[in-house]
């Protein structure tokens, strides 16, 4: 299988590439279990947390692992959007968005209980990859919609070429065939 190498601060990986339209491959990054890869993005990433920073908002599942670790570094909570409703949730906002990478649709929900966590807030956006910047500018509007204050958007990893303005720390290609 090839791969291809990614790198965190001391943390080299190498990930397998795999095939996500005809013709286009991308190395697969997966942070979920690997705790050293985890801990080296989010030590980096928390160095670039504006002073201002009150929250963490991320994503359900793969970026969970990495604003926790951010979380237990800087000592701000986080909040976490879900990818599907839950039968607990109570008036969620619900924000359509679509990922060019995944070639699907999907929905993103935040419980009305959590969205009273971000009213009046400055959050910093978390991701483990960011491609075009559809979910993160979904999950954006979440935030805004909570009442939120969007002071940084931040990922472990940049792929592609969205013009989205995003901290990152290491950039990983979109590899085409003919």
């Amino acid at each position: 299988m090839e791969t291809y190498p990614i790198t965190i601060g001391k943390i080299t990986r190498h990930v397998p590439v795999v095939e996500t339209l005809p013709g286009v491959h991308i190395p697969l990054v997966e942070i979920m279990g690997d705790v050293e890869l985890v801990q080296a993005a989010a030590e980096g990433l928390v160095k670039h947390l504006p002073p201002e920073t009150d929250a963490l908002l991320t994503l359900e599942t793969s970026p969970i692992v990495l604003a926790h670790a951010m979380s237990a570094i800087c000592g701000k909570p986080y909040v976490v959007v879900r990818r599907k409703r839950r039968p607990y949730m109570q008036d969620p906002i619900i924000q359509e968005v679509e990922s060019l990478t995944l070639g699907v649709s999907e929905t993103l929900w935040l419980d009305s209980r959590m969205a009273e966590k971000l009213l009046g807030q400055n959050v910093a956006l978390v991701f483990d990859v960011v491609s075009s910047g559809g979910t993160m500018r979904a999950l954006e509007k979440v935030a805004q919609r909570a009442g939120a204050n969007v002071v940084a958007r931040l990922a472990a990893f940049h792929q592609g070429n969205s013009k989205l303005p995003v901290t990152f720390l290491s950039a990983i290609p979109i590899l085409q065939t003919a």
